[in-house]
């Protein structure tokens, strides 16, 4: 258990239908809990559901959500919040996490994580929004740095620094994407391992790790490839940093069999253990 009441999950992976029958029916995968996609489970019944009690049955489960627009200005959606909170009380998440951003306005959904402008009237408005959604759910979130392609020119302060005033003041955990940050940083032109350096490390209560598409001027975070190079060195070198945190791989198109995941898996094994060895001596 962290300082925060939160286990220790170890190493894990986004749950995908695709893996339900080798999850649940093959031998047992090396795999220690696995990550849920809130949305797709968020409904009365169904066999989504019935997949997904069958996991946390045997494995630890987090949720991980991609539509509470935590930064939107519209009032929350109390019908989202009642259905979260009721598959919170059916599935008992070791967690809940969700994203820095806004997914529309004006009644309209955009279906994408939409970046904030970084000013002090924005971090005033999200503080609110996740007291408000810690308050009504009962536990913490965790808040993922998003990536992005586009910055505001309001911004009066930089996304770490929104980011460790929002934990500070909310209460509330990070969930850090380190493919984001390399995202992020080769797309704006900052640097990965000061933007990591600058966030609170104590609030850091997991880390994502996902593949992109680098198509030269631009990075796209699709994570429909394996995790690259740079993507592995700069986790180990947080996890040589901070310590070690809860840590999985996610993979949400052109997936792959699952041994191909696990071998991923492994590889964040190895770094964690080593930068582990490096940290004690």
């Amino acid at each position: 258990m962290n300082v925060f009441g939160l286990p220790d999950l170890g190493f894990g992976l986004g749950l995908r239908p695709q893996h339900y029958a080798e999850i649940l029916d093959g031998p047992s995968p090396v795999v220690d809990w696995f990550e849920a996609i809130s949305e797709n489970y968020m409904v009365p019944g169904g066999r989504p559901l019935a997949m997904l009690e069958r996991v946390r049955e045997r494995w630890p489960v987090v949720l991980h959500g991609v539509g509470l627009s935590i930064g939107g200005t519209e009032a929350l959606d109390r019908d989202y919040l009642r259905d979260l909170e009721r598959l919170i009380r059916r599935i008992r998440p070791a967690w809940i996490s969700d994203h820095l951003c806004f997914t529309g306005a004006a009644g309209l959904n955009t279906h994408d994580l939409l970046p904030l402008p970084y000013t002090e009237e924005a971090l005033r408005h999200v503080i609110r929004r996740v007291r408000e959604v810690q308050d009504l759910l009962g536990r913490r979130l965790l808040i993922e740095n998003p990536s992005s392609y586009l910055t505001w020119d309001a911004s009066s302060m930089s996304e770490a620094t929104f980011l460790a005033e929002l934990a500070r003041e909310a209460d509330c955990l990070l969930l850090l994407d380190v493919n984001n940050v390399h995202v992020s940083a080769f797309n704006h032109g900052f640097d990965a391992d000061a933007y990591i350096a600058a966030l609170p490390a104590g609030r850091i209560a997991q880390i994502h790790v996902a593949g992109h598409d680098h198509l030269g001027t631009h990075i796209i975070d699709t994570h429909d490839q394996a995790v690259a190079d740079p993507v592995f060195a700069l986790y180990a070198r947080t996890i040589g940093k901070i310590g070690t945190r809860p840590s999985m791989i996610e993979r949400d198109d052109r997936i792959p069999p699952l041994g191909e995941l696990i071998d991923e898996l492994d590889r964040l094994r190895a770094l964690a253990d080593e930068a582990g060895g490096e940290r004690a001596a």
